[in-house]
């Protein structure tokens, strides 16, 4: 019988059969009924008929795909860097200095780089399980600022693959406004490997959304959070933010310090208390 089939699809490469649309639907259904009788009859399918499954299973996928635009490319260039760049700077131990320890064992740790400038480490231990934590911080962004107040708003602006994405942020001023408004427009990045979660950015342009009146275009990065389940205690996890800004504006280095290091410690308790009250919740 598969011979016959491939003479009936070789009649199709004559020009008067070619329009036949009957006669090609007839031969395809053909060598699909041959296929699966040989691979049933046999304890396995063969090796070029393997082939044939995976090439195709192959293309499929590959039609599927919607290519990048140039600017798209080089927004995930951009987040790879961040995120590159970001654990780079956290795997160095050496030199940083520390600016605040709480009595939760929270602490703040800073040092200075040459080509980045002051950075900020937050490293706390959150009692949620990494997926409530990974899916509060990077699934819901969104929803940051109603439990964040030192955060006004976060906006996804546009998704790129599954990686990858442009957000615009609002921060809050400062109480007794000694820092004003500002907002970002970042590329982020993140990615999930086995008990690890990154998620890393930078600022970036993006022409739609130019700067807003009542705030200061402000920049950031490289920066990133790690999640990891902490050693021996999996309904646990550890949390370190690396945090990097340039909040324009004329502003003493001793208050941009102070603003930054306590905006960590307190990210760390809003996050608690959110994360507190929606476990209770859903219990």
């Amino acid at each position: 019988m598969l011979p016959a089939t491939f003479k009936l699809c070789a009649a199709i490469s004559y020009r008067h059969l070619r329009n036949m649309t009957g006669l090609r639907r007839q031969a395809a259904v053909a060598i699909s009924q041959e296929l699966s009788k040989l691979a049933c009859r046999s304890t396995g399918p063969s090796t070029w008929i393997n082939q044939v499954r995976r090439r195709s299973s192959l293309l499929s996928s590959r039609l599927e795909e919607k290519p990048f635009s140039e600017m798209e490319m080089s927004y995930i260039k951009q987040g790879e860097e961040a995120l590159q760049k970001s654990l780079s700077i956290l795997g160095d131990q050496d030199g940083w200095k520390t600016e605040t320890v709480v009595d939760n064992g929270d602490k703040v740790l800073s040092k200075v780089l040459p080509d980045v400038g002051k950075v900020f480490r937050l490293e706390v231990v959150v009692d949620q399980p990494l997926d409530v934590v990974y899916s509060e911080l990077v699934d819901n962004m969104e929803q940051m600022g109603d439990w964040n107040p030192n955060v006004k708003e976060v906006k996804i602006l546009q998704k790129i693959g599954k990686d990858t994405m442009i957000t615009h942020e609002k921060a809050a001023a400062t109480p007794g406004n000694i820092v004003g408004p500002r907002d970002f427009v970042s590329v982020r990045c993140a990615k999930r490997r086995g008990s690890t979660c990154v998620l890393a950015g930078m600022s970036t342009k993006y022409g739609a959304m130019p700067e807003q009146e009542g705030f200061i275009r402000a920049e950031n990065g490289p920066t990133c959070m790690i999640l990891r389940p902490l050693p021996g205690s999996p309904s646990q996890t550890k949390l370190t933010w690396l945090l990097s800004i340039d909040l324009k504006g004329w502003l003493p280095k001793t208050i941009i310090n102070q603003v930054l290091s306590q905006t960590q410690v307190d990210f760390a308790n809003h996050l608690r208390e959110h994360l507190a009250r929606t476990v209770a919740v859903n219990c």
